[in-house]
């Protein structure tokens, strides 16, 4: 094993504890930028660009016909074929946090639209389920099972706020474990059903998860109610026969104690599991073999890299793995410098043979810190998932420089989103529209139901109209909603007084005529 250190550009603020790594057709591509994504980088994805151990990332692009992806922190990811024999590959992204530290129950799928000379233009779609519907949480694990021609997706773990009923001031970002259940996912038809085995009585997060054709090994994972790290290691089994699926789950000796480690595929069949945590302040600086037969699983100790004493002191770390069985580390700086970075990161090589591109065995692991801007000690409460397969990879110039001034401003929202029907807002060819319009699209937040952002260029509103919304505190509502729900309301219309024609002014039938000294008391008096 050996361990280097990674020097990063201009944008390594981007990294921080949370992000997630993707891989496709070879190119590695980094997920969950701090804060919500800007006019630089609009869809919050970047190529993950290592060479001669200097990272760079680089901006990435989505389709036309993308829905807006927000950025998430410890998401459950895992990469998704129809089929085994299928060469079609995809991502799945479920829950995680947004950067309001809200959780997510959405789950998306990301896929490639086009490639052209190594710059990848993503697709991003959002499923729609039905039927046991999990609940928004992070720090869970999501794999893809394949049984007799078909797949399902298997959603285990995590953790989630409190119920709105029991939360208070005091606790209103307290978290709880999910309950131990079991949720197969269709993608196919967005069905989604829970399943509650007898073996699984704890709610478990941050365990590390390895899937392989019909079968799912959960090792390890940490208890929120027990606070504690059991030796866990569960087999569970899922048929997929023309009816109902059928799911049982096996209690296996030999399990080991450890949350929120990083887990690297070697070969096809054995796999590393590098860091994590075994107790709440103590790092488990261990690493694992693990190999697969047909029906069997083994763990046994290997040798340990050389830690450097950065790594060894550092009560924190977090990382991925980027494939090959290569881990991408990070560590807090020194505070105690005034120019020390916020992270110090590093790569770990387990093994130098690659892995086949054939292989059937997909992963997902979990890592975890706390906010390091919050204290120093880990809290398990902040732990949080990754999910990796990826190989080496050539980057070139060819991608735009990310800016990392705009990262100054974290309290707008995703205005670079198709915000309606009509929107024909686009990235690439934006201009200002008003004014007073800098760097970014003018939005206006509709009020109704759980509130959205709509361009004010799409609502056609005068910059007068504009400028006096911004100044109110009233809501106001957009223009597929308007009518629904209004709460600025023109002021009512009012009949302008008109001059009655000259000859009105004579009474009908009465023989008498005005006077002109009449007529020009009249005409002053209507004009």
């Amino acid at each position: 094993m050996s361990l280097q250190m990674i020097t990063v550009g201009h944008n390594i603020a981007l990294i921080q504890p949370g992000f997630s790594l993707m891989n496709f057709d070879g190119q590695v591509f980094f997920f969950g930028q701090k804060g919500w994504p800007k006019r630089s980088c609009p869809t919050g994805v970047f190529h993950f660009d290592i060479k001669q151990n200097h990272l760079k990332l680089k901006p990435a692009v989505f389709s036309k016909d993308s829905c807006y992806l927000p950025p998430l922190h410890y998401p459950a990811t895992c990469s998704y074929k129809d089929s085994l024999e299928s060469e079609k590959h995809q991502y799945i992204i479920h829950g995680g946090k947004t950067p309001n530290n809200e959780l997510s129950d959405k789950i998306y799928i990301m896929s490639v639209a086009c490639k052209n000379n190594k710059k990848v233009t993503f697709r991003c779609t959002e499923k729609d389920l039905v039927g046991d519907v999990p609940e928004a949480r992070y720090g869970h694990s999501i794999d893809v099972v394949y049984s007799r021609g078909k797949s399902m997706g298997v959603l285990f773990g995590g953790r989630s706020y409190m119920p709105s009923t029991q939360r208070t001031t005091e606790k209103w970002n307290s978290v709880t474990d999910c309950l131990p259940h079991v949720f197969l996912v269709d993608f196919e038809f967005g069905c989604a059903t829970s399943y509650i085995l007898p073996e699984l009585q704890d709610g478990l997060s941050f365990h590390v998860s390895i899937a392989r054709n019909d079968t799912i090994y959960i090792l390890g994972g940490h208890s929120l109610a027990n606070n504690i790290r059991p030796a866990n290691l569960y087999r569970i089994r899922v048929d997929l026969p023309l009816g109902s699926p059928a799911v049982n789950c096996t209690v296996l000796p030999g399990g080991i104690s450890v949350s929120s480690a990083i887990l690297t595929q070697t070969n096809n069949d054995e796999f590393v599991i590098v860091g994590g945590y075994q107790l709440e302040n103590q790092k488990r600086m261990v690493c694992n073999v693990v190999s697969l037969g047909n029906d069997t699983i083994e763990i046994s100790e290997m040798e340990t890299p050389d830690w450097t004493p950065d790594i060894k002191h550092s009560k924190i770390w977090f990382g991925s793995s980027m494939g090959n069985g290569t881990v991408f580390l990070g560590i807090p700086g020194d505070n105690k410098q005034a120019m020390s970075e916020a992270f110090y990161f590093y790569m770990l090589k387990c093994s130098e043979d690659d892995v086949s591109e054939e292989q059937k065995i997909f992963t997902s692991s979990q890592t975890s810190t706390e906010d390091p801007g919050d204290s120093t000690p880990f809290e398990d409460s902040e732990e949080f998932c990754f999910s990796a397969e990826a190989t080496s990879f050539d980057g070139d110039d060819e991608f735009d420089t990310y800016n990392e001034d705009d990262e100054d401003d974290e309290s707008v929202t995703g205005y670079w989103i198709t915000c309606c029907p009509t929107c024909d807002v686009d990235i690439n060819t934006w201009v200002p529209f008003y004014s007073t319009e800098l760097n970014k699209p003018a939005m206006i937040y509709c009020s109704h139901g759980d509130g959205h952002w709509v361009h004010a260029q799409c609502m056609d509103l005068a910059e007068r109209t504009l400028i006096h919304l911004s100044e109110g505190s009233n809501k106001y509502y957009c223009n597929e909603h308007v009518q629904i729900a209004r709460a600025l309301q023109t002021p009512k219309r009012s009949l302008s007084l008109q001059k009655p024609p000259m000859k009105s002014l004579h009474k009908k039938g009465s023989g008498k005529v005005l006077t002109p000294a009449k007529k020009s008391f009249l005409r002053r008096l209507f004009d």
